[in-house]
């Protein structure tokens, strides 16, 4: 088709084409509807003593893509009012949407074939899931449209693309201080947008879950990840939740690491660092966003599966007899598992741990496979037995609904994990002697709990925007105009 009617095509599905309204009108945020591809950074109103942010970013103002992503679910939206006997008429208002947040920063992604120097380029892309819209009638709440691929990347909708490291914390905070400010804004309005030829009111409640670890932290203003306070949910330090692997409960939330930042700050008691540091459990820098306290799913697999092969490793090597190893000998042992892998399960050694190696490793296979390595019997059986509880665990935090999916493996998570923990603190406990890695201890201790709260940590997880980010590489390639400002509008 010609151009011009293509450019037509896409100006209905880009965000900007609908009419809309807020009430009360959003604050700090201009009234006009038709916006298109904005700078990133406008709407960030620099101070004096800032200096600029020297990145390209381009995003969408939050609420015209909101409403743009809702247009998109028009037709299901219509029809879920129907298939629940409401008619069209009578339910304008009490529409409530649920609004999944995903930001995740991208390494290398700078021009591969580009003249000039390679420069370290990073990015972060922010992006959302609409996970489901249901109306209040007379009998309660009822569910009209349920995103039924949370996880793929048709559903997650990108927001905003930065040229930024997500290490960098100023020049992310300056980016995404704006979308959080809007996001802040719509929580206290609704929004009147027609639906089905009439005008109907959306309430907005938004959930930061699809952060990684190291992300959810710079959010929330906790150390970093090789912290003493392990978790990202409760206070636990990293001994204490290696002595008591499985007894935790969620604490932590925005509100709290705002008051504790609040402590840290002033130091009011006059403590040393430590007592202070103790006191205000890890968090010592702003929380500048809130997060939803979750496990991110696939970070959890990934992180476990890294556990696994070290423990894997250890095995071979018989390190429960031995005190401290030499580097030589722990190399020959990792030596003779990657090559065991290969030989038997096909898998080729990963610089850093995928998803994909992941999955191949954790199954019972793969432990098979390593289990000719290890030379004594009754240590081969403890690691057929340890897979075989993680794979029991395994598909409740990876499931979009656990409760339909696997209702066996969630009934019997806590006796599993229990089992999985006394294994570890007996069997390896050379491993796990007052250390105990992140995931794993949020494994072991916190999913009953979230998936009590939400239902699910599969369909919170980040997966819809890490496999859009291969769509992003895809487009960065694309030198159909050769300046940096266009590619990102091309995205």
């Amino acid at each position: 088709q010609p151009l011009h009617t293509l450019r037509a095509a896409e100006k209905e599905l880009l965000p900007g084409f609908h009419q809309f309204e807020w009430q009360p009108a959003l604050k700090n945020v201009s009234t006009s509807c038709n916006v298109g591809i904005i700078n990133g950074l406008s709407g960030w109103a620099s101070s004096v003593d800032d200096s600029p942010a020297d990145t390209i970013t381009r995003r969408f103002r939050y609420d015209v893509a909101l409403v743009s992503a809702l247009k998109d679910l028009e037709e299901d939206i219509v029809e879920g009012l129907r298939d629940s006997g409401m008619e069209d008429s009578a339910c304008t208002s009490g529409f409530n949407v649920m609004i999944k947040e995903c930001c995740d920063g991208m390494g290398d992604v700078s021009e591969k074939h580009g003249g000039g120097p390679a420069v370290p380029e990073k990015a972060v892309r922010f992006s959302f899931t609409v996970m489901s819209v249901s109306v209040l009638a007379d009998d309660g709440e009822v569910t009209v449209f349920t995103e039924s691929k949370p996880n793929s990347e048709l559903s997650c909708k990108p927001l905003c693309l930065m040229f930024v490291d997500e290490s960098d914390h100023e020049t992310l905070t300056a980016v995404l201080g704006p979308i959080i400010a809007e996001r802040y804004a719509m929580k206290e309005s609704r929004l009147i947008l027609s639906i089905g030829g009439l005008p109907r009111s959306f309430r907005f409640h938004f959930r930061g879950t699809g952060y990684d670890e190291k992300m959810v932290r710079e959010m929330e203003g906790l150390e970093a990840s090789g912290s003493t306070y392990i978790c990202t949910l409760c206070d636990s330090s990293r001994a204490e939740a290696s002595q008591n692997m499985v007894l935790h409960s969620i604490t932590r939330n925005h509100e709290e690491n705002l008051d504790r930042y609040e402590i840290w700050r002033p130091n009011p008691f006059s403590e040393s660092a430590d007592e202070l540091r103790d006191r205000v459990k890890g968090v010592s820098a702003k929380p500048f966003m809130e997060t939803q306290p979750t496990l991110d799913a696939l970070h959890c697999d990934i992180g476990n599966a890294t556990e696994f092969y070290k423990i894997f490793q250890d095995e071979i090597g018989e390190v429960f007899q031995k005190a401290n190893p030499s580097r030589e000998e722990r190399r020959s042992w990792r030596a003779a598992l990657d090559k065991q892998l290969r030989k038997t399960m096909k898998l080729k050694p990963v610089m850093r741990m995928n998803g994909n190696y992941a999955r191949r490793l954790m199954t019972l296979e793969a432990a098979e496979a390593v289990c000719e390595l290890v030379p004594s019997e009754e240590r081969r059986e403890a690691l057929r037995e340890l897979m075989r509880l993680y794979l029991q665990m395994k598909p409740v935090w990876r499931a979009t609904c656990p409760a339909k999916e696997c209702p066996d493996q969630l009934c019997r998570y806590s006796f599993n994990s229990q089992r999985f923990a006394d294994l570890l603190s007996s069997t390896f406990k050379y491993r796990y002697n007052g250390k105990i890695t992140n995931y794993l201890h949020k494994t072991l201790a916190h999913v009953p709990e979230i998936i009590e709260r939400d239902g699910s940590i599969g369909a919170w997880a980040s997966e819809g925007n890490e496999s859009a980010n291969k769509l992003f590489r895809r487009f960065r390639k694309m030198n159909a105009r050769q300046s940096k400002a266009y590619e990102l509008e091309d995205v």
